[in-house]
């Protein structure tokens, strides 16, 4: 372990704002597959040919269950994938509305996995982004310490002096079958006041009103653009 684990370990999911609103209707994180199925309605962001090659991405620990039939989460917020959504210069990127908009989901680990454990849901973290060919995953809690925790916490992850292991282990991801209960979100960040009273009214009618902070630190600052 490179650096200490969080005694409570948190899990983030990015999602465009002008989704909530289904996902709290049906009380639940879909999978991709299950929401390409169910035609969720909302922007769909993310990267097309990842996200059909995580279809055919077997899980170690759960022969037979593909990632992109679990309900997907990263360790840290800042994400590698929302720096993506931020420059804007992908190619394959059909999504081109930056980061403003997009929010994240936090929940407990350990709250997750029981939950997973008590609903017959099979569950997973990897050591490393689940899109790639050569991940590891793991199922056993006790094997959480084989996380990279630094680079988790790493904001700087990319460059010539940063080992690309940096890279690799920040991508680290929390996996759960099928779906993931909207009650078990604790926390939804966003970076703006305009976007807090857009989630604000988006939880007008909820019966579970997850806690909405305004927290630029979990997003990329526009000096940090490079032109």
């Amino acid at each position: 372990m490179s650096a200490e684990m969080p005694r409570r370990p948190k899990i983030y999911h990015i999602v465009h704002l002008d989704r909530l609103k289904s996902i709290i209707a049906d009380g639940f994180l879909w999978c991709d597959s299950e929401a390409a199925k169910r035609r969720s309605p909302g922007t769909v962001i993310g990267l097309p040919d990842l996200k059909q090659a995580r279809r055919s991405r077997s899980l170690a620990s759960h022969p037979g269950l593909s990632v992109g039939d679990c309900a997907a989460f990263y360790f840290c917020p800042r994400s590698i994938m929302l720096y993506i959504l931020w420059r804007c210069n992908h190619q394959e990127l059909t999504y081109r509305g930056g980061q403003e908009p997009i929010v994240h989901l936090q929940a407990d680990l350990y709250d997750s996995v029981a939950w997973a454990d008590s609903n017959n849901r099979r569950w997973a973290f990897t050591l490393s982004n689940a899109s790639s060919g050569y991940f590891e995953d793991r199922s056993d809690l006790g094997q959480l310490h084989e996380i990279n925790w630094a680079a988790v916490r790493a904001n700087q992850w990319s460059g010539p002096k940063i080992d690309l292991k940096t890279k690799e282990g920040k991508q680290a991801e929390f996996l759960v079958e099928r779906c993931f209960p909207w009650c078990l979100v604790e926390r939804i960040g966003v970076r703006s006041q305009r976007c807090h009273q857009l989630v604000i009214q988006a939880l007008a009618t909820a019966s579970h009103k997850p806690e909405t902070i305004i927290v630029p630190r979990w997003y990329y600052p526009e000096w940090e653009r490079r032109e």
